[in-house]
């Protein structure tokens, strides 16, 4: 029997590594650790928290005492982290919270694997997930491989840059098993509407302006959230403990043409005229250090370890946006900030 945890698992990413998880592997225990901040949301998993096989506990990564507590009760095989502020916007306006989290939360759970492991590391595994943000930004050519050089640009991605390097510290230094993982921007179901895709397509459905950054030129790379959590599952089991794995969707969009697919899948699902909602696209300020395009080249982890996307974008964007319409009272939820309330409802009487 293999005791996981995996932190931030009640967020976008960590809902869906949970779920997979929980109903993949019923020989291990899971343990779902996260704080419930404004991005964790217990309904995302409303339909395995029953499961034998799972336990949800609230807490902060940046308590280290706690997080020592913990290992030491559950006594872990196996870290997956997820745990992060990863809104770029909000890590401009208050980076302190962005070092405690990423960086020193990481730093927290890093200790207790090192002590809680120290006299046997064979069987452990500390799986640290990272963004492609930390490569910096890119021109019209090339792609982001595991050998590029870090130049973070944010305070984000310079927190999961810091991040990446005491997880890889930790690995040549203490001997601590640790892999790490770099990934593009993710889209699909339960996604906080902070994020373009989600945000837009609520926007869409009820006729709000569309908000594009500069003149929309900016390209990333989109992964589906179900393939980033398939990939997640593969480097758990096989990666290679001290390496990095990048992974990809090999989606290039410029965010304007995104923003505009969107529109049309999205008038043509509500039964609107064709062009209709692109009248609602707004141009405005570029965000300061917004890196002009990412890319990444997910050769490596497809070569060593079998895997690559089921989805490309028009297919995977079209689920996306079937979900959103579908889950009217998960959005209705989220944007009233009600589902903040689902712990206390389901979870302080047990």
């Amino acid at each position: 029997m293999k005791n996981l945890l995996v932190t931030g698992g009640a967020g976008f990413i960590g809902s869906h590594v949970v779920r997979l998880f929980v109903e993949k592997y019923p020989e291990y225990n899971i343990v779902n650790l996260d704080k419930l901040t404004y991005a964790g949301n217990l309904a995302n998993l409303k339909d395995i928290e029953d499961k034998p096989n799972y336990e949800f506990v609230k807490g902060d990564i940046v308590d280290g005492d706690f997080i020592l507590k913990l290992f030491e009760e559950k006594q872990f095989d196996g870290v997956i982290h997820l745990a992060a502020e990863s809104h770029v916007d909000r890590s401009i306006s208050n980076p302190t919270e962005f070092v405690y989290t990423n960086v020193i939360g990481t730093v927290n759970l890093l200790n207790a694997a090192k002590h809680i492991w120290k006299d046997d590391f064979s069987g452990k595994k500390f799986y640290h997930i990272s963004t492609d943000e930390v490569y910096g930004s890119l021109s019209d050519e090339g792609m982001f491989t595991e050998e590029t050089r870090y130049d973070p640009h944010s305070p984000y991605s310079a927190s999961k840059a810091s991040s990446d390097h005491f997880v890889r510290a930790y690995n040549d230094t203490f001997g601590v098993p640790a892999v790490i993982s770099n990934c593009s921007n993710n889209y699909g179901s339960y996604q906080f509407p902070e994020k373009l895709i989600p945000l837009f397509i609520n926007n869409i459905k009820n006729k709000k302006p569309l908000p594009v950054y500069g003149k929309g030129e900016n390209v990333r790379d989109w992964l589906w959230v179900v393939d980033h959590a398939r990939a997640i599952d593969v480097i758990f089991h096989k990666g290679k403990i001290g390496e990095t794995y990048n992974i990809g969707g090999f989606n290039e969009w410029k965010n304007i043409d995104l923003i505009r697919v969107m529109c049309r899948v999205m008038d043509k699902k509500l039964g609107r005229e064709e062009g209709e909602s692109e009248k609602l696209i707004t141009f405005v300020k570029d965000r300061a250090g917004h890196d002009l395009r990412y890319a990444i080249d997910a050769t490596k982890i497809k070569n060593e370890l079998g895997w690559e996307p089921s989805l490309q974008f028009e297919e995977g964007i079209e689920k996306t946006i079937d979900w959103y319409l579908k889950n009217v009272e998960w959005m209705k939820n989220v944007t009233s900030g009600d589902y903040q309330k689902y712990y206390e409802n389901q979870y302080s009487k047990r």
